[in-house]
């Protein structure tokens, strides 16, 4: 109800207000331009997060300092904070980055914000910056129609760079006008009441823009106009600190629980500092002036003394909160428990990681490593076999003569309760991401669909596997049940090369599989024959044997061609030199001819 009566509202209030006054209307335009030149160049900064960004924040993390560094020095470039903080919510979803590291981007990026406030009050009030918003509109467009992804992207960020500077000049401009039509600091109230009205309507503004840099700039504008008192201009600043926190609850809205903790983080962050602000409001008005007494600010310059306010009480709120960040994520992790999902339900699939190539392959590589521990017990109990006798240290050959009894398991319906829902779930979201991607960053999803199709292939073979396998390792034909036995020790090794390969990493290591298994196949033809021959097994005996033998090689092939792609870690390149390295079908059947003849 309150979101069908929102947006009428909003514009029945600007609709009167372009009625009662021609000025406001040039003010509005300026906000306007302005938000569109935050789209702008929220839309360059995009084109380059597939790669550069994502490594950066992957290897700047790993200590608080350098968290808070990067979100100082990313806000500070980009010149949104919103981004910063829904690309933070997006690796965080994605579980490429904790959630000390997320709190630290956060802190940074809310002092990185302040840069804003100095660079609109420093050079965007005291030079005609409309004249270097035109060149940059007309280069900005001329370079988004081009088909290079980079120089698109420079294309968006000069562009929307053209239009801040544009709708600043609007703002200022009608600021000025309105001062001959109406004086709003007629409505200024003074004292705390003061400082709570103003707060709050500067969490309101933000909220409605979801931009706090947008609400900033209208409060330098219209201080430089003298159309608010100093004094509420900084309560203004207070409450679009805590506003711009609208953006990053939206964004985790979407996201996995990881991302929803960070967003309360944030607004925690947010509202201590307002409060702090607030109740030293005076003594920080005091270390103001003595700040830009000491730097050369004059007296009177308001837009310039409200940027080293917005600079002070933001370093206040981190210099309080940085020593209570571990306390903060446990409180975060009591008060928003992990919860427990069923085996077929996604667990990294969302929203907030999909418009990000790096997220959105690495929620797919887990989500499809999902899928596969889901597969394993399917395949495992399909072999008669139990995952924790798979993964110890017990010689294969002894877990074998030691698991007797049938072990029941419906593999249709294991499937269609684990597998094929989740699977359907990991193809529509690749369908989805790929649409925004790279060719490179497409391929490597198109690399871990595969990867889901052979774990689901696996399973088709196990299945058909099964029929014979649970018939002929109970059999009273010594010789039968000994090959299927075999057939089982052959998939044990591979499951149990696969777990240590998921383990460490080394997908290299899985060449060695694939020799042995192909050198298994040669001795398995040589032994099938002998048995046909001494009459050791029946010819339905020796056909079942040989299609079983065949669906044991091909659930092998495919379960090492998917850890090839699903286990490899480091980056697109990385993953893509050690697939070149990995031996194909050609390479290993040359390796055992050379076996032979040496």
């Amino acid at each position: 109800m309150i979101k069908k009566i929102f947006l009428p509202t909003i514009f029945m209030i600007l609709a009167y207000g372009f009625w009662v006054s021609p000025d406001f209307k040039e003010i509005a335009a300026g906000v306007a331009i302005f938000l569109f030149g935050m789209l702008f160049m929220e839309e360059g900064f995009k084109a380059f997060t597939g790669g550069i960004l994502e490594k950066l924040l992957q290897k700047t993390t790993n200590k608080l300092w350098k968290s808070l560094s990067f979100g100082v020095l990313s806000t500070t470039l980009m010149q949104s904070s919103s981004l910063v903080s829904v690309i933070t919510i997006s690796f965080l979803s994605a579980g490429l980055i904790g959630l000390a590291a997320g709190i630290g981007i956060i802190f940074g990026a809310n002092l990185g914000t302040t840069t804003g406030a100095w660079l609109i009050a420093g050079f965007g009030l005291k030079v005609k910056i409309s004249a270097y918003a035109m060149p940059m509109l007309v280069f900005g467009i001329i370079m988004v129609f081009q088909k290079s992804r980079s120089i698109k992207g420079l294309g968006y960020i000069l562009a929307g760079l053209g239009f801040l500077f544009l709708g600043i000049h609007y703002m200022k401009e009608g600021f000025e006008a309105f001062r001959t039509t109406i004086d709003l600091k007629d409505f200024a109230v003074a004292g705390y009441p003061g400082l709570f009205l103003f707060a709050l309507l500067g969490i309101a503004a933000t909220v409605i823009m979801q931009s706090s840099h947008a609400t900033l700039v209208i409060i330098i504008t219209a201080l430089a106009a003298q159309q608010i008192t100093y004094e509420n201009g900084l309560a203004l600043a207070i409450g679009a600190n805590v506003g711009t926190t609208i953006t990053a609850i939206i964004g985790s809205l979407s996201a996995n629980v990881q991302g929803k903790r960070l967003a309360m983080a944030h607004l925690i962050f947010n509202m201590v500092t307002a409060i702090i602000a607030i109740v030293f409001i005076y003594q920080i008005m005091n270390a103001v002036d003595s700040f830009s007494h000491w730097v050369g600010i004059s007296a009177d310059d308001y837009t310039l003394k409200l940027a080293v306010f917005h600079t002070i009480f933001n370093s206040i709120g981190i210099i309080v909160m940085i020593p209570f960040t571990g306390q903060l994520v446990d409180f975060l992790e009591k008060l928003m428990p992990e919860k427990k999902v069923s085996v077929a339900t996604p667990k990294y699939l969302n929203p907030a990681t999909e418009a990000i190539s790096d997220t959105a392959i690495e929620s797919v590589r887990k989500e499809t490593l999902h899928l596969y521990d889901n597969a394993f017990m399917i395949i495992a109990h399909g072999l008669n076999l139990h995952r924790h006798d798979i993964v110890s240290d017990k010689d294969p050959d002894t877990v074998i003569t030691q698991t007797k009894k049938l072990i029941p398991i419906n593999i249709d319906e294991s499937y269609n309760r684990n597998i094929k829902g989740l699977y359907s779930d990991i193809v529509a979201f690749i369908s989805r991401a790929q649409v925004q991607m790279t060719a490179e960053h497409g391929d490597e999803l198109f690399e871990l669909r595969a990867a889901g199709r052979d774990i689901v292939e696996a399973i088709k073979d196990t299945k058909h596997l099964q029929k014979n396998l649970s018939r002929y390792i109970v059999s009273d034909n010594a010789y039968i049940r000994d090959e299927y036995n075999k057939i089982r020790i052959q998939l044990l090794s591979v499951l149990r090369h696969l777990e240590e390969a998921k383990a460490d990493g080394d997908v290299l290591e899985l060449d060695t599989m694939k020799l042995k298994i192909e050198s298994d196949d040669t001795t398995a033809n040589g032994t099938l024959e002998k048995l046909i021959h001494e009459d050791k097994i029946s010819a339905e005996m020796a056909t079942s044997l040989m299609n079983d033998t065949s669906y044991a090689q091909n659930m092998t092939k495919k379960l090492i061609t998917m850890g090839e792609v699903l286990f490899a870690t480091g980056d697109i390149e990385m993953k893509t030199l050690e697939r070149s390295l990995a031996l194909d079908t050609d390479e290993v059947q040359k390796v055992l001819d050379s076996q032979k003849t040496s």
